[in-house]
């Protein structure tokens, strides 16, 4: 529009003697401001409105130039109508005349059609060089058709043949183009994609990032979904780690048969046989509870295999520590007037583990309700693959789960160490003493690899630390009682465990 009016402006035969002014407004697409805009139009911007017929003294308004169709100018029509100034629209763009030789037209946005005279340095036959039109150019005109040329062209060098551009090689998808710093527009290299990112078409100027739970192709042209990784059974390492969880509760319970078929003997009944038998099932329970462990994560299982975990470990421990204080108070009962044991029999046994298991059960309950272990995926310790694992939820549940373990089996060492001394030639004390060591130093090593272990590789490292404190346990405590009775069973004799050393 301001093109036109100043080539209006400037002719001497369009409109002569007038001058065209124009003064444009911004609705920013909103009908107040835009009636407001007209307002100012009608009072030609005086500071003070005038009641003749002719409201603005700084000028006449010739019209306005808006959109049909919009709300803002049929507002506007409303309100310069009365002053009969009319409203031009969409049909300007329409206009098509002609100046100097040169169309004057306008494309669909309102901008005026670019036309070029196209124009050549040559030498004339006197040798002075000078510009010669060879052509124009017609944005008005069909695609392809824009350049028309009616003269030959003279190259460099006073050459006629038409120089052929090196050409430059396309940049595959998977790469973006880069220009060359100093050097044209049509020199550019092709750079690989960055880490993460890809481009799909030939001459791509960018690489795009893919979705978070997708990564690019070798290539770096389209996006797939990321491989899941969790620990699955099919692995070599989750089948060894099943294999030895399978074998550990097969030994228990094995354990548990011979010790039922020799349970009249000595040996079985000096070691307090409801306490072992119940220790044997923790340890079984203990085995079984790695392989929750193992397999795609779920709500379920993210919940049951640390509250198994630290309930059946805990049932184990309070078994051992019951075992290592009827040691104690077997020995203390021994002495002349002392009746210590009836202040901790049987029944004061059951209810010491029935209360340490429970404050354990109590533990897991409010981790469970507060806010429980729950599937999630891990993006973010490997960029090209996603770790299916479960969150704790409740760091602080977690490790108070693993405290208090941890506090029982300290409890439970010192007390053995007490006892490691007692005389007779069968002291449970130095098995369970040997036991609580190993478990102690498992579990101390596992906090830092846990920490540091990545992916799926965190669940093996927690499934090892169970299996191997649950190996320590049984071979400490029931292997030599095992060896005793199936390959030396003349020891087996009250007389033999009676014997101090």
């Amino acid at each position: 529009m301001i093109f036109a009016i100043e080539e209006i402006n400037n002719s001497t035969e369009l409109l002569p003697g007038i001058k065209l002014g124009y003064q444009i407004y911004d609705s920013c697409s909103s009908v107040s401001v835009a009636m407001e805009a007209a307002f100012q139009l009608s009072n030609g911007q005086d500071p003070e409105i005038h009641t003749d017929s002719n409201c603005s003294q700084s000028g006449v308004v010739m019209a306005v130039v808006g959109e049909s169709g919009s709300s803002q100018s049929i507002g506007i029509s409303r309100i310069v109508g009365p002053f009969n100034i009319p409203q031009v629209f969409s049909e300007l763009k329409k206009v098509n005349f002609s100046r100097n030789g040169y169309p004057v037209s306008f494309d669909a946005n309102g901008d005026p059609v670019a036309f070029y005279e196209l124009v050549n340095w040559q030498r004339s036959e006197s040798g002075v060089i000078e510009l010669v039109t060879v052509g124009y150019y017609d944005a008005s005109l069909p695609k392809g058709q824009e350049f028309y040329i009616n003269r030959n062209i003279t190259w460099v060098e006073a050459a006629s043949q038409t120089p052929r551009k090196e050409k430059n090689r396309n940049c595959s998808p998977g790469t973006r183009k880069v220009l060359q710093k100093g050097k044209p527009i049509c020199c550019y290299d092709c750079i690989p994609c960055p880490e993460g990112e890809i481009s799909n078409k030939t001459d791509s100027s960018d690489c795009f990032p893919c979705p978070s739970e997708f990564w690019p192709n070798a290539e770096r042209d389209a996006c797939f979904p990321k491989p899941v990784e969790f620990l699955s059974f099919n692995e070599i390492l989750a089948k060894i780690l099943a294999a030895f969880s399978v074998i550990g509760a097969c030994l228990a319970i094995m354990t548990a048969v011979i010790f039922f078929y020799h349970r009249t003997t000595p040996i079985v009944r000096a070691n307090n046989s409801e306490l072992s038998f119940l220790l044997l099932f923790s340890l079984t329970l203990c085995f079984l509870c790695s392989l929750t462990f193992i397999g795609a994560p779920s709500e379920w299982s993210c919940m049951l295999r640390h509250t198994a975990f630290g309930i059946t470990f805990v049932l184990c421990i309070s078994c051992v520590l019951g075992k290592t204080v009827v040691v104690l108070m077997a020995f203390k009962a021994t002495l002349p007037g002392s009746n210590v044991m009836k202040w901790f029999g049987p029944p004061q046994q059951r209810m010491t583990v029935v209360f340490f298991t429970f404050i354990q059960v109590l533990i897991c309950t409010i981790w469970l309700l507060l806010r429980p272990p729950f599937p999630m995926k891990n993006l973010t310790t490997y960029k090209e693959k996603i770790i299916l694992e479960c969150a704790l939820g409740s760091a602080a549940g977690f490790w108070a789960v693993l405290g208090y373990i941890g506090l029982l089996a300290v409890f439970c060492f010192v007390l053995a160490v007490l006892a490691r001394k007692l005389p007779d030639n069968f002291n449970e004390a130095k098995m369970i003493t040997f036991s609580m060591l190993i478990f102690c130093a498992v579990w101390i090593t596992f906090i830092p690899a846990y920490v540091s272990s990545p992916g799926k590789f965190t669940v093996a490292v927690e499934i090892f630390a169970i299996l191997a404190s649950s190996f320590g346990l049984i071979l400490c405590i029931f292997a030599p009682k095992c060896f005793i009775i199936l390959l030396q069973p003349e020891k087996n004799s009250k007389k033999y465990l009676m014997n101090k050393n």
